[in-house]
């Protein structure tokens, strides 16, 4: 498939440019030339190579895109070296330019898939939406970041699960982090009856809050009645916290709030229906019942 994609697209120049050289053959002069424009090619790859790993340590780059970096470039000098020497030795460049180019074509459509994960593990190792160490939330999947590969990242959930997510999916998707920022809020919403004073259930809750030593005190937390429902009033309780301390405190605060409210003579409500049955009306259907 490959070989035949190749012949389709390659030029009849770059054909017959082989064949010559395949009959014109070497000389002295042209293998002298050759040896010459080798080692000039190999000292002038490895003073680059050199000056880049110089600019590369002044640069607060990932290592993996350095590494990536200076292989490229390696690679592309030594591909250029290649054509020089080969030029020297009398081959068509022109011609294994065409071939080499028509052969690239049909290894990039064959790898297609592979080449996205690459160039989506890049745009992560520049972009740098999370780090090693993060949680984050990426498509359908969460949990602490463990590696960010070239191809794939691998993410380390809560049940202690490795997920190995390529690269090209996550680029496409939403990318929450939840690490990024020292604090986070915690935010809650409760349900309280409709016979508790509101000031009295902000008041509780307020001093629950305040009583927890991990709860910051700037900003202030926020206790608000969020919306009356059909059979209790929802309230809203928002806090902020260090970003390690999150859990802790919305568990804390969970545990915590129903005994608290049920202190204070506050009932938490749930859905319900009252049924409400007049007198008049229960004796006109045992009237009318048979």
């Amino acid at each position: 498939m490959a070989v035949t994609l190749v012949a389709s697209f390659l030029p009849d120049e770059a054909i017959q440019g082989v064949l010559q050289f395949g009959v014109a053959g070497f000389t002295v002069e042209k293998l002298f030339g050759a040896v010459i424009a080798s080692v000039f090619c190999l000292l002038v790859i490895k003073i680059l190579l050199k000056l880049t790993d110089r600019a590369l340590r002044r640069v607060h780059l990932d290592k993996t895109l350095k590494k990536l970096i200076r292989g490229g470039l390696k690679a592309l000098l030594l591909f250029v070296g290649v054509i020089v020497v080969l030029g020297c030795l009398g081959i068509p460049v022109t011609s294994l330019v065409a071939l080499l180019s028509v052969i690239g074509l049909a290894l990039s459509l064959a790898v297609q898939n592979f080449l996205s994960n690459v160039a989506g593990g890049l745009q992560l190792l520049v972009s740098k939406p999370f780090q090693i160490g993060d949680y984050v939330e990426a498509g359908d999947c969460a949990g602490t970041v463990q590696e960010i590969g070239l191809f794939y990242t691998k993410l380390n959930t809560t049940d202690n699960k490795l997920v190995q997510l390529p690269n090209s999916g996550i680029v496409s998707q939403n990318i929450i982090n939840y690490s990024s920022e020292d604090r986070r809020q915690v935010e809650l919403r409760l349900s309280a009856s409709y016979d508790a004073p509101p000031e009295l259930v902000r008041r509780v809750l307020g001093n629950l809050v305040e009583a927890h030593p991990l709860a910051c005190r700037e900003p202030a937390p926020l206790i608000h009645v969020y919306a009356y429902r059909d059979s209790a009033i929802e309230y809203l309780v928002r806090v902020w916290c260090e970003n390690s301390n999150y859990w802790t405190v919305y568990f804390d605060l969970m545990d915590s709030v129903k005994p608290v409210l049920d202190r204070a003579g506050i009932e938490m409500t749930y859905p319900h229906i009252n049924v409400h049955l007049m007198e008049g009306q229960g004796k006109k259907e045992e009237e009318t019942s048979p």
